[in-house]
């Protein structure tokens, strides 16, 4: 079962300001989101299905945050192009 999680920041007055209280949500759970990406804990897919976005925007957002969208290593990606490509 997923679980809510709550988070208490101070911020600023002079920032609070600036954007509603809804907008402060999004932000922070966009950037939570797109760091749990960063560290390999959510997969694309499941990411966009938790912003509410298209793939294709998560890649724009994925940009953003220079989250790149193929992260291998090097010896990784050299498997990975020895391996033989899926003919339909």
């Amino acid at each position: 079962m997923p679980q809510r999680l709550h988070l208490e920041l101070e911020l600023p007055d002079e920032v609070a300001a600036t954007l509603s209280r809804e907008e402060m949500t999004a932000k922070a759970k966009e950037s939570l989101v797109m760091e749990l990406l960063r560290e390999h804990h959510l997969s694309q897919g499941k990411s966009a299905e938790l912003l509410g976005i298209t793939r294709h925007d998560l890649y724009d957002l994925m940009a953003k945050y220079q989250v790149p969208a193929i992260d291998l290593d090097p010896e990784e990606l050299k498997a990975e192009l020895q391996q033989p490509f899926p003919r339909p």
